[in-house]
C-alpha cells in the first residue's frame, strides 16, 4: 500500500516540459496564450496613449506645457522654515529641496528619538515593579490604537496652548518652552558654521573609519565606543573652530521683547510633528524590544546571573545581544513607517515635501509632474531606509558569524 502511494505521487509530478528550438524556448519565456498576452499588453498599451493624448490636449489649452521646466521658475511664496537658504523669488526646484530637506531632518531625528525612546520602553514594559510595566502597557496601548493624525493635532495643539515667550517654561536651565516653540543653546552663527559643520563631519567620518580598521586587524574595539561617538559629536565643533581660530560660542535663549532670541529654536509644528512621530514609532519599537527579549530562552539570564553579573549587565551584555536578531529586522521597518507617516504634516502646517510640492501644484498647474516628483523622491528615501537597516543586520550577522 505504501509503495503504491509512492508511485502514484510519482507519477503526479509534473515533468520538465522545455521545448527544443528558439521557437520553443520563447514559447517557455512568453508562457501560455501568447497572443492573448500580446492583444492585452497592445490593449493596455493604446489605453495609456490614448489617456496622455487627452491629458496633452487638456495642457496645451489651458496653456501648460507637459514636462519639468517649471523647476527653473521663480517660486514666488514663502516657506515658513527651512534648513538651507530659501527666499520668495528662488526657483520651484529650491523650494522643493527645502521641503525634502524638512523631511529628511525630522524623519532621520524621529527614527534615532523613537528608537531610544522604542528601547526605554520596551524594558520598562518587562520590569518586575506592576505599577511601571502597567503604565507603559497602558501608555503602548493608547498610542498604538489611535490614529497618528489624531496625535498630530493634539500634540500641535498643546504646543499653541502653550504660555507665551514671558511666561515661557523653564524644564531645563537654558532651555525655554513657549508657544513660540521649544529654544535652547546652540552654537552662534557667525559665517563659519558650514565649513566648521564640514570639517566636523569629516573628522567623525575619519576617527569612525580609524576604529573600523582596528576592530578588523586587532578583534573587537574597545568598551565605550557609544560614549566616545556622542562625546566627539558634542565637542567636536568646538574643537574644529579651535583648530581653524573660527570664533564658535554657545548661545543662550533670551527674552528680546516679545520674542526668544539667541540658541536654536524650533517652531511648535516641526517640535509637534517630531513629537508626534517619535511617540507613535516608539510604541511600535517597545513591542518590537519586548517580543526580542523575550526570545532568549531564560537559560540565558540564569547563566549571567550565577555567574554574579548584575541585572542591568546582563540586559545590555547577554540580552539585547541576542535579542538583536529579532530586533534590527522590524526596527528597520519601524523606520521606514515613520519616513512614510511624516507626510502628515502637511495636515499641521509644517513645510515638507508634501507641502511644498501641493503648494507648486497650485500654482503652476503642473500636477501630474508634481505628483510624480512625489512618489519618486518618497520611493528614494523609502529605499535608502530600507538599504540602511538591511546593511546593519547583515554587517551585525556577518560579524557574529565570524
Amino acid at each position: 500500500m505504501h509503495g503504491a502511494f509512492e508511485g502514484r505521487l510519482v507519477h503526479y509530478v509534473a515533468p520538465d516540459r522545455k521545448r527544443p528550438g528558439a521557437r520553443g524556448r520563447f514559447a517557455d519565456w512568453v508562457g501560455e496564450r501568447p497572443v492573448a498576452q500580446l492583444l492585452l499588453f497592445v490593449g493596455l498599451a493604446g489605453i495609456g496613449a490614448l489617456l496622455w493624448t487627452a491629458l496633452a490636449t487638456n495642457l496645451a489649452r489651458l496653456g501648460l506645457t507637459p514636462g519639468f521646466a517649471f523647476l527653473g521658475h521663480a517660486a514666488n511664496f514663502e516657506i515658513g522654515e527651512a534648513p538651507i537658504a530659501y527666499a520668495a523669488g528662488d526657483s520651484y526646484g529650491r523650494a522643493i529641496l527645502a521641503g525634502l530637506a524638512n523631511t529628511v531632518l525630522v524623519s532621520a531625528a524621529g527614527c534615532l528619538l523613537a528608537t531610544i525612546l522604542g528601547v526605554l520602553l520596551g524594558v520598562a514594559r518587562l520590569s518586575d515593579n506592576p505599577l511601571l510595566s502597567g503604565t507603559v502597557a497602558g501608555f503602548i496601548e493608547i498610542v498604538r490604537n489611535t490614529p497618528l493624525l489624531l496625535q498630530l493635532f493634539f500634540w500641535n495643539a498643546t504646543l499653541h496652548a502653550l504660555p507665551g515667550p514671558r511666561q515661557a517654561f523653564a524644564p531645563l536651565p537654558g532651555v525655554k518652552l513657549s508657544n513660540r516653540g521649544l529654544a535652547f543653546p546652540w552654537f552662534s552663527d557667525d559665517g563659519s558654521s558650514p565649513a566648521v559643520a564640514g570639517a566636523t563631519l569629516a573628522l567623525l567620518a575619519l576617527v569612525g573609519l580609524g576604529l573600523a580598521l582596528r576592530r578588523r586587524r586587532r578583534g573587537p574595539a574597545p568598551q565605550g565606543g557609544a560614549a566616545t561617538a556622542v562625546g566627539l559629536a558634542l565637542l567636536g565643533p568646538a574643537f574644529v573652530a579651535a583648530l581653524a581660530g573660527a570664533p564658535l560660542a554657545l548661545e543662550l535663549p533670551q527674552l528680546a521683547g516679545f520674542n526668544i532670541r539667541g540658541g536654536l529654536t524650533l517652531t511648535p509644528e516641526f517640535a509637534a510633528l517630531l513629537i508626534g512621530l517619535t511617540v507613535n514609532a516608539s510604541a511600535g519599537i517597545a513591542e518590537t524590544v519586548r517580543g526580542g527579549i523575550l526570545s532568549v530562552p531564560r537559560g540565558q539570564w540564569e547563566a549571567a546571573r550565577a555567574v554574579g553579573l548584575p541585572p542591568m549587565k546582563v540586559l545590555r551584555l547577554v540580552v539585547l545581544p541576542q535579542a538583536l536578531r529579532v530586533i534590527v529586522p522590524v526596527l528597520a521597518s519601524s523606520w521606514l513607517s515613520l519616513t512614510k507617516n511624516s507626510s502628515l504634516a502637511v495636515a499641521i502646517g509644517f513645510p515638507d515635501l508634501v507641502s511644498i510640492l501641493n503648494t507648486t501644484a497650485n500654482v503652476t498647474g503642473q500636477s501630474l509632474e508634481t505628483i510624480t516628483l512625489m512618489m519618486g523622491l518618497y520611493l528614494t528615501l523609502s529605499l535608502l531606509v530600507s538599504v540602511t537597516g538591511n546593511a546593519w543586520n547583515e554587517r551585525r550577522l556577518r560579524r557574529e558569524g565570524r
